[in-house]
């Protein structure tokens, strides 16, 4: 059946882009806060594959895609080093560890997604795991170098954007609709919104308190 082949070489396609984005992102943060060759590998694998773990260990996919596949491992390793080594034409990109970080959270939201309703969760519970997917891997990473989590922030519109990506793909597939278009469109949905975050201060609006008035 083409469209069984095409969604499971597009989850390979977009797990193993997102492992390299991710870890990207992770490898900048290291080099910013001065980590050595180890520290840059050890965040840059721990920002890709966190996401991915904590979602195959919840759907019962064990062991998980990340350390059964040596892959995925490799392809963390790969964009360590290569942030290692060229860290200073990473950084001239505006915003690398944000825009990284969205690209690589976009990929996750609907790869986890598509992999829990391949896994026959429900479209809702499905897009939870598309959000647990995206953000674990942030959130670990900046755990590790002692900053808040950036989906903790309340400047920031993150799992949001996550939750839009990944119930893209839910709905498609409750209505039967071709879910590799429903990975596209809901990646580019996503990024859309937290690079929007990013550039133009787009977030949730804030409970006002009496001290407010």
């Amino acid at each position: 059946m083409p469209d069984i082949a095409a969604v499971s070489f597009a989850l390979q396609l977009f797990d193993l882009i997102g492992i390299f984005v991710f870890a990207l992102s992770g490898g900048v943060l290291a080099v910013r806060y001065r980590l050595d060759l180890f520290g840059v590998l050890v965040l840059a694998c721990v920002t890709a594959v966190t996401g991915g773990i904590v979602r195959d260990v919840l759907i019962g996919a064990i062991p998980p895609a990340s350390l059964a596949d040596w892959r995925y491992l490799a392809t963390a390793i790969l964009a360590g080093l290569v942030t290692f080594c060229w860290s200073g034409v990473i950084e001239r990109l505006r915003n690398p560890v944000l825009m990284f970080d969205a690209a690589g959270l976009s990929l996750y939201a609907v790869l986890g997604t598509g992999k829990a309703l391949a896994f026959g969760l429900s479209p809702f519970a499905a897009t939870l795991l598309g959000i647990i997917t995206g953000i674990g891997g942030g959130i670990a990473r900046d755990l590790l170098v002692a900053r808040t989590p950036v989906v903790l922030q309340q400047t920031e519109l993150y799992a949001v954007a996550a939750m839009v990506g990944g119930g893209i793909v839910a709905i498609a597939h409750a209505f039967g609709w071709p879910q590799v278009p429903a990975m596209v469109v809901g990646a580019l949905l996503c990024f859309g919104l937290r690079f929007g975050a990013i550039r133009r201060g787009w977030r949730l609006p804030v409970a006002r308190g009496a001290g407010d008035e």
